[in-house]
């Protein structure tokens, strides 16, 4: 493994996650090598549009799903998503190498449409791809919404909403997000 890092010391390649790995490269469009899937994870819908890069820690209790057949979602070169993560894509959702995703992050990029002249759950969504840099550190029971853009080294701080782009090397943070600092 790569770096050094609390998380990754940890972590072993074991000829166990070798054979999961094996059953999971028929399900998924892409896994790479080394790449760690706990237990509990789940890969929904139309999973041949998952593309997991190298070298990933998927935590237990994370679920994955393109929502429909247009739908991708891909993960980069050493990202750990964290336990109970859910990533929901209806478009595209984009997340960069050397990410950290900490527990309990809900990343959707649709929204039901909300007309008051008919009911919400005959509506369908609105959609707009998510991407999320490289290097990227978003905080546990963080939740990011449709069309947002974070850039390279971006920080999320927990509990945030986010509803609008954040620039490289930006700490955002609250409900809804807003620069509250900067990496140095």
């Amino acid at each position: 493994m790569k770096k050094n890092s609390q998380i990754r010391r940890f972590y072993k390649f074991t000829l166990v996650h070798y054979i999961k790995n094996i059953f999971y490269s028929f399900k998924l469009g892409k896994l790479g090598k080394r790449t760690i899937i706990e237990k509990n994870v789940e890969f929904l819908r139309f999973t041949r549009n998952i593309r997991l890069e190298n070298n990933l820690i998927i935590k237990s209790g994370v679920r994955i799903c393109c929502c429909n057949e247009s739908a991708n979602i891909m993960i980069g070169d050493y990202t750990t998503v964290g336990y109970h993560t859910h990533i929901f894509a209806s478009e595209k959702i984009v997340i960069g190498k050397d990410c950290l995703i900490a527990p309990f992050v809900y990343i959707v990029d649709s929204n039901h449409r909300i007309n008051k002249n008919k009911n919400i759950n005959s509506q369908g969504n609105t959609t707009s791809p998510i991407i999320i840099g490289n290097d990227v550190w978003i905080g546990s029971n963080v939740t990011i919404l449709s069309g947002v853009k974070i850039g390279n080294g971006a920080v999320v701080a927990a509990g945030s909403v986010v509803t609008n782009d954040i620039d490289e090397y930006l700490i955002f943070g609250g409900v809804p997000a807003k620069k509250i600092g900067e990496r140095k």
